[in-house]
């Protein structure tokens, strides 16, 4: 049960961390895993800041994979650019 509750989560917080910053690519598999290791950073952020979340509702887990997808995304975003800016010269 513990792994199709990560892959329901993972695919929520993929999905609208993808909506939120506007990424273009497709599929089942890509939005699942930006949600996945989303919710593994942003759980790492969540404990580094000292923050018990062990016993924290749905919710609280999809906000924190949200935040942790959002911020994956992003880095993802500014490698691409710095990467298409090296080729160009």
């Amino acid at each position: 049960m513990d792994l199709l509750a990560w892959i329901v989560v993972g695919f929520l917080a993929g999905g609208i961390a993808r909506w939120i910053v506007k990424d273009d690519r497709s599929g089942c598999l890509y939005t699942i895993g930006v949600g996945i290791l989303g919710a593994l950073i942003g759980g790492g952020l969540v404990r580094a800041a000292g923050i018990d979340n062990d016993d924290t509702e749905f919710l609280a887990s999809v906000g924190t994979a949200i935040v942790g997808a959002i911020l994956l995304l992003l880095v993802l975003q500014a490698l691409a650019g710095r990467t298409r800016r090296r080729t160009r010269r």
